[in-house]
């Protein structure tokens, strides 16, 4: 996929050497602990015996594709530039999922480097045929689509086998009752388009031993169930069969407020498919705007059967706050599907998507979700053999610049010479940030040497983050603000740090290294970021209480509805180099 090195790229490699160089020289910054927790108010409902909360996965998780393995259920999401990339989710339920892998885990299998986080790896869909977990997707600007196998779900999974014959996105496999395998996509119609979003969805029968599609390609869906109306981007496509029935179901008005989700049937594989009478079968774009605790975007859905018959649907919608914003970028629901006269429906026009449900019949036990959806506390001591799954880089590392080892019971960060607004990989641990009503936490020693800044960011993409840091000049340490809002990034506010200031014990009081050079070097400070809706704050503890460094900052910086792209905001810690170091 990297082919040989062009010139220019090879020119700027060594021109950035310097850089990296640099940035090996500088010494770690040490963190003791970080702390998440959320408190949202549409989650401090009492959950009543037999119900379960939406959404089932909260904070980013898109486009959701579930399989069913025997008497478990394996559903995987978008992770766009993020590595390790396509998490794992395992339930017994469909409610409570743990985090069992990724399926993008080693550096050589994909690279982000010169993307946006908004571009790389689209809709993954996962399938279980004869023992073998299969998984299709594409890797955008970075490969184009491929497939990977596994006969775990939590890994090893196969190295890509790229479909260079495939163009588009969102593929999906279907392994019919006899055995036969067939690979939908989106792509291009037959002919020109005929206006902006103009699609198609393909179908091709799939060699499994070949692991390629064979055979000719045919256009199931031009446009969109309502070709006269001009629809857009009909994407994400999933086959079923039930009662002699070949069910189409796929995405259609785009991922923002037009987003939905049609059906169409057929008794041939290959077609013609008739659409529903009575679609979209899953929308929210016909209420008001105004309505209390929205729920948007909702679209992008696969469909699923439990051991009792039933039938359920996994898929993305957005909780929004002052109607077009959301930071917590699209997440996961879970909602039952009802068959009506020989077609599913998943909820009925002009009814909103419900927090609370009654839960899947199987389900055992109290419906406790954290960490993955509720309000609760997180918190990391960072005193594990490696790296909790909760975290994610942005883009692929090239060297190893979070350390576990160095110094057990806290996390050893290497600053480089990038920062949150390079397309590389920045010195950023990333945790999804999954409440509108929230606060994130770390306590760092203060960096030993001028010319390093360590602290917590919150960051959406390349252009639209917080930066709040720690760093000693010549003379004292101070503590600062940093954003980028679509520009050049800008200092919003700084604050001297106390000479000699040691922070209490809030983290696991262990006793640092015993080779510190002084106790000033020892210095600990606790950073704090917290985010109400569009309001955000930032805080610092140098031992004297809390103190506010700014605070009703503008969090839509962080929106998707401002910074474009598809992913959600997260948090975590980030140390780099000073930019004129």
């Amino acid at each position: 996929m990297r082919g040989p090195c062009p010139r220019g790229s090879l020119l700027a490699a060594l021109l950035a050497l310097p850089a990296w160089l640099h940035a090996a020289e500088a010494q770690p910054v040490l963190f003791d602990w970080f702390e998440y927790t959320g408190r949202d108010a549409v989650f401090e409902k009492p959950l009543p015996e037999g119900h379960y909360r939406n959404p089932v996965l909260a904070g980013f998780h898109p486009d959701p594709s579930v399989a069913r393995a025997g008497d478990r259920y394996y559903l995987v999401n978008s992770s766009f530039a993020y590595y390790p990339g396509i998490p794992v989710f395992e339930s017994a339920d469909l409610v409570h999922w743990e985090r069992i892998g990724h399926v993008v885990d080693r550096p050589d299998m994909l690279d982000f480097d010169g993307l946006g986080v908004s571009r790389g790896v689209f809709a993954p869909a996962i399938e279980f045929h004869d023992g073998t977990f299969y998984l299709v997707t594409t890797a955008v600007d970075s490969g184009g689509n491929f497939v990977v196998t596994a006969t775990d779900p939590a890994g090893p999974w196969s190295d890509p086998v790229w479909l260079p014959g495939v163009d588009g996105i969102d593929p999906s496999l279907f392994f019919d009752h006899d055995g036969r395998a067939y690979l939908l996509n989106n792509g291009p119609p037959e002919g020109e388009p005929r206006y902006d979003g103009h699609r198609a969805v393909w179908l091709q029968a799939f060699d499994l031993e070949a692991m390629q599609p064979t055979g000719p390609r045919r256009v199931l869906v031009d446009g969109g169930v309502d070709p006269a109306s001009n629809p857009i981007w009909i994407e994400g496509p999933h086959l079923y069969r039930r009662d002699g029935w070949y069910y189409l179901s796929c995405a259609e008005g785009g991922t923002g407020p037009q987003h939905s989700q049609v059906i169409l049937r057929s008794r041939d594989v290959w077609g013609p498919y008739e659409p529903y009478d009575r679609n979209p079968i899953l929308t929210q774009r016909d209420l008001p705007d105004d309505r209390p605790d929205p729920v948007t975007n909702a679209g992008h859905a696969d469909l699923v059967q439990g051991p009792d018959g039933s039938w359920w649907a996994t898929f993305l919608a957005s909780r929004n706050y002052d109607r077009a914003h959301y930071n917590t970028g699209r997440e996961t629901f879970l909602l039952p599907v009802e068959w009506r006269d020989g077609w599913p429906v998943i909820l009925e026009p002009g009814r909103t998507i419900p927090y609370v449900l009654p839960a899947p019949s199987w389900m055992q036990g109290p419906a406790d979700q954290a960490p993955m959806t509720g309000n609760f506390t997180w918190r990391d001591e960072f005193d594990g053999p490696a790296l909790d799954g909760a975290w994610r880089f942005v883009r692929v590392p090239k060297q190893d610049w979070a350390d576990l080892r160095a110094q057990p019971g806290w996390l050893a960060i290497q600053p480089l010479a990038e920062g949150l607004d390079t397309l590389r990989n920045p010195a950023f641990l990333a945790r999804r940030q999954q409440h509108l009503a929230f606060e994130a936490s770390t306590a760092l020693r203060l960096p030993a040497e001028p010319g390093t800044e360590a602290g917590l960011a919150a960051f959406q993409n390349e252009r639209h983050w917080y930066f709040v840091g720690v760093r000693r000049g010549a003379d004292a340490a101070e503590v600062f603000l940093e954003r980028s809002a679509g520009g050049a990034r800008e200092v919003v506010a700084t604050a001297a740090l106390a000479p000699g200031a040691n922070a209490p014990s809030t983290g696991s009081g262990r006793n640092p290294a015993s080779n510190d050079a002084g106790a000033a070097a020892m210095a600990t400070v606790t950073l704090r970021i917290t985010g109400d809706a569009g309001a955000y704050g930032f805080a610092f503890d140098a031992g004297e209480g809390w103190q506010w460094l700014a605070r009703g900052q503008d969090g839509t910086v962080l929106s998707t509805e401002t910074a474009g792209g598809f992913v959600g905001a997260t948090v975590g810690p980030h140390a780099r180099l000073a930019p004129d170091r």
